[in-house]
């Protein structure tokens, strides 16, 4: 077990396990209940895998342990974290919008563990897709958002079709959820870690005052004025975030909009175009407030605040994760004489104001790079290695100016150095990859 754990911790490039981290170690075990509660960026994915891993048997042939999510892109968050561990043990996610019949060729060689939104897991069990009696261990992890998507009847389902469960293990970064009668929790551990009081506050609450709601003017204001640094912008209404998105691009930002009714691909080539620095302003819905893949913010707006406090601190656990620090913009319409407008109840009576420069500062300058996309993945046995040697080879590309890569199944995408790009794309244009030509343009 140390073995597995220091080789988990140096493929992570972790030197140890946090306080939360360690307490999950000792506590889920074979045959025991456990109950995880912390608050978002404390490492609560690692903190349930590890000792997962542990759980797990070579050689099976059979999935052993199932991670239900309520979205598919913390279904796709835990699969990365996964293979970072270096463990092994085979993987595989499931979730709608993604092709069904890759799924079912996936599982036809079963992984160990298996994640998924309930919807999708429900739909294979009822195709029989794998069989479910190696399942000794179910993790539900933000099962509190689960019930709240409506998905009660489908995590039923799964968990009365699971014969040999052991080892159950709840996962929340929201205190006081009731746990509903189906999950059959016998005698939990309960861990939970709320935030430090004692340390100083690493997340910092600043008004924008605007002269009413739908002030673009001022947040384009804000925007130029943090310069460069890239954003997550929150509203309520979907409606709200395209039109915002697009109005912040006509202005010569860069940003790119990202909520429920968008298709599947489309979101995360969204996410991936943020990740890899091509745009600068993720503008969005509650939709990003947890359960996604994205690095550290250092700066969160709330162009539109939502109703429920537990919206708004899931918001803010975009920033100031873990021992870093970050700012939360609350924008809010300035008082006219002789009227008051009281803040959301969750809100301070007062909050420090961030105040504008009179003038409207120049432009921030455009991102770094500009997210590149490649017809080919990992089912066209094409890896990093692969797109970094073509691209070196025949694009002429130094390795400075290649950024983030993201292989997926039958696509890839790379980050390239804005000023780079154009060369690239008119060296390689007909050349071809691992003996096979493939498409390769700039990601829209």
């Amino acid at each position: 077990m140390t073995e597995s754990r220091t080789h988990v911790l140096a493929s992570l490039g972790i030197e140890a396990l946090n306080p939360m981290q360690a307490a999950a170690e000792q506590a889920i075990l074979p045959g025991t209940d456990t109950f995880l509660m912390a608050p978002t960026g404390s490492g609560k994915t690692l903190g349930f895998l590890l000792p997962v891993l542990q759980l797990l048997q070579p050689d099976t042939g059979k999935v052993q342990c199932l991670v239900l999510v309520p979205s598919r892109e913390l279904a796709m968050q835990i699969e990365q974290v996964w293979r970072k561990m270096a463990t092994g043990f085979k993987v595989n996610v499931c979730y709608g919008g993604h092709s069904v019949e890759t799924e079912v060729k996936n599982l036809s060689n079963p992984p160990a563990l298996l994640i998924g939104t309930p919807g999708r897991i429900a739909d294979h069990l009822t195709r029989r897709t794998f069989a479910t009696d190696g399942i000794e261990t179910l993790v539900l992890d933000e099962f509190d958002k689960s019930l709240t998507l409506g998905f009660h009847d489908e995590m039923a389902y799964i968990i009365d079709n699971l014969p040999n469960l052991q080892t159950r293990v709840l996962v929340s970064a929201t205190s006081g959820v009731a746990i509903p009668d189906f999950i059959e929790l016998h005698n939990p551990t309960w861990l939970t870690f709320e935030a430090d009081e004692d340390k100083p506050a690493a997340l910092t609450l600043k008004a924008v005052y605007t002269n009413g709601p739908d002030d673009r003017a001022t947040l384009f204001r804000l925007l130029c004025t943090l310069g460069s640094e890239s954003a997550l912008i929150f509203c309520n209404l979907r409606d709200t975030v395209e039109q915002l998105s697009d109005w912040l691009n006509s202005k010569g930002l860069y940003s790119t909009a990202y909520h429920g009714a968008l298709e599947q691909a489309d979101r995360e080539r969204a996410l991936i175009r943020f990740r890899g620095g091509s745009v600068t302003y993720l503008i969005t819905t509650d939709l990003a407030a947890r359960g996604l893949d994205i690095p550290d913010m250092k700066h969160v707006i709330h162009y539109e605040l939502p109703d429920r406090e537990t919206e708004f601190t899931h918001r803010n656990g975009r920033t100031a994760r873990m021992h870093a620090s970050g700012t939360a913009y609350v924008m809010l319409p300035k008082d006219v004489p002789g009227e008051s407008t009281p803040n959301p109840f969750y809100l301070r009576e007062t909050l420090d104001e961030f105040t504008l420069p009179t003038t409207t500062p120049a432009l921030p300058e455009p991102p770094a790079y500009v997210t590149v996309y490649i017809s080919g993945g990992k089912k066209n046995k094409i890896n990093k290695v692969d797109i970094v040697g073509f691209f070196a080879q025949k694009g002429q590309l130094a390795k400075d100016d290649l950024g983030r890569l993201e292989v997926g199944d039958f696509m890839s995408f790379a980050s390239v150095r804005r000023s780079k790009v154009a060369d690239l794309l008119s060296r390689i244009q007909n050349e071809k990859m691992k003996g096979k030509k493939y498409k390769i343009e700039i990601a829209r």
